[in-house]
């Protein structure tokens, strides 16, 4: 006998009712959400171009695209003014190259920031732009002025469309344990940091888990990175209910993961339609990303952790006052983003995120959300908190861990 679970009748309703949910995100944000905007130059293809025809003394240029230990060992072959010389004259390029080294990364996105912001202060000054523009313009000369500060480390920059930019706090070089940030839905370079709502932004989440971090280890060297250098979803549209922006941005996630630096353990935070991006991205994801953390999830692309296809230990929380408990959690026809990470079924060690409100809450300081994820980035999972009084199945089975 055929289960109901698995009958045409269930199946036609699933239909019916991922219909009705991509119905009302059209009917609340309009197409507006899944119209490709129009982009007045790409700024990354020119720099590629004069790239491909480049040279530097003697050595042709390595392909962009080509793997990280290829171009870490290019730039090993280079002497210091050889590469200093690359940062200058190909910023967009070499502040974007996974292999490159970190520190000549953070010089060359200094200058690429450089000419951003004289090229931005030009449009400023001409007739062409409107009063909207112009805001966007002012608002865009800022952003790049303040990434420009000395004690700003600037792991990738491209200015092109909305932007995407990543930023590193700690000693990347160094760093025993290394976590990485990746946020959700409108995520952009005038969005990455935030005077209110700090901790709902990347860089403020990425500053106050790097704190929490150095409370809960002082003795561990530990770095953190705001990973904004993906495209997402722009509102609640079109674009955040499909995987499409989530499959180009794995594809960046496993790059930049698969480049860092040393051999430290590393730690994914994925916040939102962020941890869209680490579901798909985890079959394909180093084996030193030994923790995938996600928090308000609206699913991972997998029916269960098993099937995301990773050895890194999976997380999940969702405090009681995030509205993203109420999404449907299936996915039927490439929309929706399957089952919830939170759910028993799933088979995520499940955290506790008291005292975090709402759907932006996970990073605010004395959440135990925060706490959590700061224990999980320095390897102390016997000092997580698992969701349910007196519960610790989550740390079942770690070693180290009191309820191993």
């Amino acid at each position: 006998m055929t289960s109901f679970d698995s009958s045409p009748t269930l199946t036609v309703w699933r239909t019916l009712l991922a219909l009705s949910v991509v119905f009302v995100l059209l009917m609340t944000t309009g197409w507006t959400a899944i119209r490709p905007q129009r982009v007045q130059g790409d700024p990354r293809q020119t720099a590629l171009t004069a790239w491909r025809h480049g040279r530097i003394g003697t050595h042709e240029l390595p392909d962009p695209q080509a793997s990280p230990h290829v171009l870490a060992r290019f730039f090993r072959s280079l002497t210091a003014p050889q590469r200093e010389r690359l940062a200058r004259e190909h910023p967009l390029v070499v502040g974007n190259l996974d292999g490159a080294p970190v520190q000549l990364r953070y010089l060359a996105n200094r200058h690429a920031l450089g000419r951003a912001l004289a090229a931005e202060r030009e449009r400023v000054a001409g007739a062409r732009l409107s009063a909207d523009g112009r805001r966007e313009a002012v608002r865009r000369m800022h952003r790049f002025d303040s990434l420009m500060r000395d004690d700003r480390q600037i792991l990738s920059f491209d200015p092109d469309g909305k932007g995407r930019v990543a930023e590193v706090f700690g000693d990347l070089d160094r760093a025993e344990r290394v976590s990485v940030i990746v946020p959700g839905v409108d995520t952009n370079l005038l969005t990455f940091q935030k005077s209110a709502r700090k901790y709902t932004a990347p860089v403020g989440m990425a500053q106050s888990l790097y704190a929490a971090e150095r409370a809960a280890s002082p003795t561990t060297r530990t770095a953190v990175i705001a990973w904004a250098d993906y495209t997402a979803p722009v509102g609640v549209g079109m674009d955040a209910a499909i995987g499409r922006l989530a499959e180009s941005g794995a594809v960046r996630l496993v790059s930049m993961t698969g480049a860092l630096p040393g051999r430290a353990p590393v730690s994914l935070f994925c916040h939102s339609y962020g941890s869209v991006v680490c579901g798909v991205a985890a079959r394909r994801l180093p084996a030193r990303v030994t923790d995938v953390a996600v928090a308000g999830s609206p699913g991972m692309r997998a029916e269960n952790a098993a099937a995301l296809g990773t050895g890194a230990r999976v997380w999940a929380m969702r405090d009681a006052d995030d509205w993203i408990a109420d999404v449907p959690y299936l996915a039927v026809g490439g929309l929706g983003h399957g089952a919830d990470p939170v759910a028993p079924e799933f088979g995520a060690r499940v955290l506790s995120a008291s005292r975090a409100v709402g759907h932006g809450g996970y990073f605010e300081p004395g959440t135990e959300s925060l706490e959590n994820f700061a224990e999980i980035g320095v390897g102390a999972y016997d000092g997580v908190s698992c969701a349910g009084d007196g519960n610790d199945a989550c740390r079942s089975g770690i070693s180290g861990s009191s309820a191993a």
